[in-house]
């Protein structure tokens, strides 16, 4: 090539080659909050009742006798505390008008975004061991999740420790962890068994990616070729999400923000979200050549009846 040639690195005024598109992979996925039924609550602390039937036994009576009477039991009384969670944007309005990649507007960008990671951060605290709190003038308050109202427990064969207090005089104290163990069938069979025997119906097993590989392991998920013939490939199933026990189907989901050290056997019937603001934008006042955004959500976990569920504390090994 002649020396004098024009060419792309002596050259100016070169447009850029820049993909006008956003490339995010980052996960939306919420189980638990999109599952839950939704409520309204009309106070910080939200509350609702649980009772239970007498347990069945012999009723044999002599034929004329007279009737007795006994005092009969009270409902028990639960709660939780709403959370308020928010995010905010902010952007210059400059910024928000000049000409950019993969959308048009930062603003309307940045709103979409930010309400994405709230619904994250909502996931977060509900599926957790989280413990309830009123806080105060200085400190925010939380909501239970629900790994801490769940005390139909099973301590993972082999595991120590770990306690789960649960719901008492008024909030939910978080479980204590033990030595972490292999999840195992037989642990799960347990769970299950617990919430169907108290009238639970678990439909849903939520669980991380660490217990996901191990349920998948279990002896009666078969990992096998599929009959094939000529030149089509084999298909190795070595994972399932349906498992069927002794108490009924089970879908199995996994739940990205959920911890290691348990595996939650939930009935969805008896979940909510209570709101006492739902999720909602303001754009707040203006100080100066920006714009200012605020997302806010508050509400409650609602665990209608604890007994309806069941876990397996102490896995993820």
């Amino acid at each position: 090539m002649a020396a004098s040639a024009t060419n792309s690195y002596t050259g100016r005024g070169i447009a850029e080659s820049f993909e006008d598109i956003i490339f995010d992979i980052s996960p939306e996925d919420t189980p638990l909050l999109s599952l839950a039924k939704r409520m309204s609550a009309g106070q910080t602390y939200h509350q609702w009742q649980t009772d239970a039937l007498a347990a069945a036994a012999t009723n044999t009576q002599i034929e004329g006798n007279d009737a007795s009477f006994a005092t009969l039991p009270a409902t028990t009384v639960l709660g939780n505390y709403t959370q308020i969670s928010s995010k905010t944007v902010q952007i210059s309005n400059t910024y928000d008008v000049v000409r950019k990649y993969g959308r048009k507007s930062e603003v309307a960008y940045q709103l979409m975004k930010a309400g994405k990671e709230l619904k994250r951060d909502m996931e977060y605290a509900i599926v957790r061991n989280q413990a309830s709190s009123a806080g105060g003038a200085a400190t925010a308050r939380s909501t239970a999740g629900i790994e801490s109202w769940i005390t139909n427990r099973v301590l993972a064969t082999g595991s120590t420790a770990g306690t789960t207090p649960g719901f008492s005089g008024g909030t939910v104290v978080a479980p204590t962890d033990g030595t972490s163990v292999t999840f195992i069938e037989a642990d799960l069979k347990s769970a299950l068994q617990l919430a169907w025997t108290d009238g639970g119906e678990p439909s849903l097993i939520l669980m991380s990616a660490t217990n996901k590989a191990r349920f998948s392991g279990f002896s009666g998920i078969a990992t096998k070729f599929n009959n094939v013939q000529g030149t089509t490939q084999a298909t190795i199933t070595g994972a399932a999400d349906v498992y069927v026990s002794d108490f009924g189907n089970h879908t199995v989901k996994l739940d990205r923000f959920m911890r290691d050290a348990a595996v939650l056997c939930v009935d969805p019937g008896y979940v909510g979200l209570a709101s006492l603001r739902p999720m909602s934008k303001e754009e707040l006042a203006k100080t100066g050549d920006s714009t200012k955004w605020l997302l806010t959500a508050e509400y409650a976990l609602v665990v209608q009846n604890p007994d309806a569920h069941a876990k397996v504390q102490n896995v993820g090994a």
